[in-house]
C-alpha cells in the first residue's frame, strides 16, 4: 500500500510502498477515505519526540471498516469510523472517571512486545505514530481509538473532527468550561483554532477576538463565530484585547506552540482568567513567567491535550452536530489532496495560508 514514510528528522515525508499486516486481538482495518494534515505531525517529522524512523504519522484518519481482529467487538465491517490520536486502556482510575485523555497506560492500544509490526518495508518494522499511521491507504487501530460516525458525513469533514475539533471545541468546552456571557481570545486561526472559536460559540462566549497575521484567516475567522479581529502583525495584540475587554478575556487560547504567543495569551487573561497552550512547541522549549504577576492576578494556566475529549461521547456530539448544520467543519477544508501532494501541502501550512489541508487520494 501507498504511505507518506517518514525516514529521516527532516520533515520530508517519502511516497513510498509498504506492507501492513492482519489485524489481531481487538485491532480494526481500515480502508482510509480521508486524513487531515494537522501541523503536529509535521512537528513529528521535523524535530525528534523518540519515534524510532521510519515512521508514518497521520492522526485525523476517517474510513471505512473492512476488517476486524478476534477480540474485536464495536465495530462491524462497513462502518464509517473516525480515529483519533487519544490512547486508552478503558480500566486504569482515569479512564473509569471518564478522564480518558489522561490515561495511564495509554501504551495498551499498541501492539505489545513480542507482536509483530503492524507496518513493515521489506520485512523491517516501520513505526506507527500514537498507533495510528493515517498517511497511508489502510491503517490498523484498536478499538479504543476508533468512533462509529454516521454515514452522511463527508469522509474529509469526518476526518477533521478526530484531532482539529475535539481539540478546540473541547479545549474550550471541556477544559476551559467557557460559560455564556464568558470573552475569550484565540491566537492562532489554523484548524484547531478555528474549532476553538466554534466551541466557544457553541458555549455562548459574548466576545471571541480572533488573532493571527493572515487577513485571509481573520476574516474566516468571522464565520465560525469571532467577534473581533486583531493583526498582530499591525497592532499590539496584548493592548489591543485588554482594550477590548476592559482589561482582559475570561479566557485566553495560544494555538501555535511559540514562547511569545504563549506569554502573550497569560498577558491577555484577565484577573482570575485563565491561559490555556495548546500549541505543540519543540522538545526543550520554555516560557517566562512572572510568577508575583502570576499570584497578583490570580490567572491560571494550563496545558490542553485534546480537548480534555473523550472520544467515545464527544465525537459523536460534534459528528451530531455537523449533520445538524451547528457545526461548521466544511469552511476549515482549505484544499482536497493526494497523498503525492503532502509535501507542497505541508509548506502551504507552514507559511500560514491555510487552515487545512486532506488528503482524499492515494
Amino acid at each position: 500500500m501507498k504511505a507518506a514514510v517518514v525516514n529521516s528528522i527532516s520533515g520530508i515525508f517519502d511516497i513510498e510502498d509498504i506492507e501492513i499486516a492482519e489485524a489481531i486481538a481487538r485491532e480494526v482495518l481500515v480502508e482510509v477515505k480521508a486524513c487531515g494534515l494537522c501541523h503536529s505531525d509535521l512537528h513529528f517529522a521535523e524535530n525528534d519526540f523518540g519515534f524510532p524512523t521510519p515512521f508514518v504519522v497521520g492522526h485525523e484518519v476517517s474510513g471505512i471498516v473492512i476488517g476486524l481482529g478476534p477480540d474485536a467487538t464495536e465495530f462491524a465491517i462497513g462502518d464509517h469510523v473516525v480515529g483519533s490520536l487519544v490512547q486508552f486502556c478503558g480500566s486504569c482510575t482515569s479512564c473509569t472517571n471518564g478522564r480518558t485523555y489522561q490515561c495511564r497506560t495509554p501504551q495498551s492500544t499498541a501492539r505489545q512486545p513480542g507482536d509483530a509490526s503492524r507496518l513493515t518495508r521489506d520485512g523491517e518494522p516501520v513505526f506507527s505514530g500514537f498507533s495510528m499511521a493515517g498517511f497511508a491507504e489502510y491503517v490498523l487501530i484498536h478499538e479504543n481509538q476508533l468512533v462509529k460516525i454516521p454515514d452522511e458525513i463527508p469522509f474529509a469533514e469526518a476526518a477533521l473532527i478526530g484531532c482539529s475539533t475535539i481539540t478546540g471545541a473541547g479545549a474550550a468546552i471541556n477544559t476551559a468550561g467557557v460559560r455564556p456571557g464568558d470573552t475569550v481570545a484565540v491566537i492562532g486561526l489554523g484548524g484547531v483554532g478555528l474549532n476553538v472559536i466554534s466551541g466557544a460559540k457553541l458555549a455562548g462566549a459574548a466576545r471571541i477576538i480572533a488573532i493571527d497575521l493572515q487577513p485571509a484567516k481573520l476574516e474566516l475567522a468571522s464565520k465560525f463565530g469571532a467577534t473581533d479581529v486583531i493583526n498582530s502583525g499591525e497592532v499590539d495584540a496584548v493592548a489591543a484585547v485588554q482594550a477590548l475587554t476592559d482589561g482582559g478575556v475570561d479566557h485566553a487560547f495560544e494555538v501555535i506552540g511559540l514562547k511569545i504567543t504563549s506569554e502573550q495569551a497569560i498577558q491577555m487573561a484577565r484577573v482570575g482568567g485563565g491561559a490555556y497552550l495548546i500549541g505543540i512547541h519543540k522538545p526543550g522549549s520554555s516560557i517566562d513567567l512572572d510568577v508575583l504577576s502570576l499570584l497578583g492576578a490570580q490567572r491560571k494556566v494550563q496545558g490542553v491535550y485534546m480537548g480534555s475529549s473523550n472520544i467515545k461521547q464527544d465525537i459523536p456530539f460534534y459528528a451530531n452536530l455537523f449533520v445538524q448544520g451547528r457545526l461548521n467543519l466544511s469552511d476549515l477544508i482549505s484544499k482536497e489532496i493526494s497523498i503525492h501532494e503532502i509535501n507542497d501541502a505541508y509548506a502551504e501550512l507552514k507559511n500560514g495560508s491555510i487552515a487545512r489541508s486532506v488528503i482524499t487520494s492515494f
